[in-house]
């Protein structure tokens, strides 16, 4: 790394020797300033830093410690004044530099802890010999050489939050996994950043998806794997080729419902029934997932009907349908708003069942278990009742949904899970 003016913010700190501090600023030409000091010290700020500046900060501010050896004393000062600060400052999580040159342990250590939200490079300003240091490069201190030593903490730190971060993508909270990435991408050094970038850029593609914004979900998984295709050549993380790979078959999968150009769109009933399988085993949410579930049967339904027989099921011609059942489409089924004919779940069954269709027929013969189920959901607070759904009930109609429409779960899209 090699920090060179101007700089968004500084906390600077500041001890007898004033040399350290007027090289910095004389250096990086922060827009906003913050000296970390003894209150004993300030004088020396006045009378012998300002006046050797060439640029002075938009704005600047004191934060006084009172024994600068103290690491609670000094913490507690900066912990209480300094992130208000920025805050009126508007300064962004990354853009605050950190000066560690002239504190003491105890002023160093609070510095570290509490701008660690805040910063994205610490600094040390160390005499030199005229050889360019491991992390460092070469600068003047008063006419005499000094090294710049420099370190972002968040690219070893980041290791270990994008554990958390990847939890929360296992435990379906997508939203909050793509803001913890993004907030990382923010905080590591520039070769870290397409890694995490990538990983936020994944997280908010499934979030579109679990929100069934199929294009948008589309769209930015394409290009999430292809950053993460790019960033894991570099040494991503060990495992990622089997979540590149999952991605790899949900952009297909999405590519199935977007370029699909029928009015109804088979691949849907399957992610229905996906996320309706999500619902209740991640979540442990019965009730919305059991009316995804009744969403997904009727998408089955309606996909055979359209693909099979040509009929819409929100827009029935009676001759389409078998003899025996168009009286009674035409006497229950008119809508009086538009004028047109729908059929309603069971009545698509019936359909199917009269018109020879397997699907159809398997319904009606489990009418019975399939009648007593329908009745629980209706019961449900989701439905027209008080009473929560039973998970049990939930899983009961589920295997009967996948033996109605003939899929197995392994056809089912299974989000992948990030191990970081």
């Amino acid at each position: 790394m090699n920090v060179n003016g101007p700089v968004k913010a500084l906390l600077l700190s500041v001890a007898a020797d004033p040399m350290p501090a007027i090289a910095t600023l004389q250096r990086l030409t922060p827009e906003f300033l913050c000296f970390f000091l003894p209150e004993s010290v300030k004088s020396l700020v006045e009378s012998d830093i300002h006046p050797r500046l060439s640029s002075m900060p938009q704005r600047w501010d004191w934060i006084f410690t009172e024994h600068p050896e103290s690491f609670a004393l000094s913490h507690r000062a900066l912990a209480e004044n300094l992130p208000p600060l920025l805050k009126t400052w508007q300064i962004a999580p990354g853009e605050l530099v950190v000066d560690l040159t002239s504190a003491s342990s105890g002023m160093a250590a609070a510095m570290a802890l509490v701008t660690l939200p805040f910063t994205s490079n610490v600094i040390t300003l160390k005499p030199g010999d005229g050889e360019q240091g491991r992390d460092g490069n070469e600068g003047e201190r008063d006419g005499r050489a000094c090294t710049w030593s420099e370190s972002n903490p968040w690219d070893e730190h980041a290791v270990w939050l994008r554990h958390e971060a990847g939890n929360l993508f296992n435990q379906g909270a997508y939203k909050g996994a793509s803001q913890a990435f993004r907030n990382l991408e923010r905080r590591v050094s520039g070769g870290g950043k397409p890694l995490y970038r990538a990983l936020a850029d994944l997280a908010q593609g499934y979030t579109l998806w679990d929100q069934l914004q199929y294009r948008q979900a589309w769209d930015k998984l394409k290009s999430a794997h292809k950053s993460l295709t790019l960033a894991s050549a570099w040494g991503g993380p060990i495992g990622i080729d089997t979540t590149l790979r999952r991605v790899k078959e949900h952009i297909q999968f999405l590519e199935h419902i977007v370029l699909d150009p029928q009015e109804i769109k088979s691949k849907i009933a399957l992610d229905l029934l996906a996320q309706a399988k999500r619902r209740a085993d991640r979540d442990r949410d019965g009730e919305f997932a059991t009316r995804i579930l009744f969403r997904a049967l009727e998408a089955f339904a309606q996909t055979k009907l359209f693909i099979h027989y040509h009929i819409k099921s929100w827009d029935v011609r009676l001759e389409q349908l078998p003899q025996a059942l168009q009286e009674t489409c035409r006497t229950c089924y008119l809508n009086d708003m538009d004028g047109k004919y729908r059929l309603p779940l069971h009545a698509q069954f019936r359909v199917l069942a009269g018109l020879g269709d397997t699907m159809g027929q398997t319904f009606l013969g489990q009418w019975a278990t399939m009648k007593t189920l329908i009745d629980a959901a209706d019961h449900a607070i989701l439905g027209e009742g008080f009473e929560p759904i039973k998970i049990e009930r939930f899983h009961q109609l589920y295997e009967l949904v996948l033996k109605l429409s003939s899929v197995h779960s392994s056809d089912l899209p299974a989000f992948p899970t990030l191990n970081l």
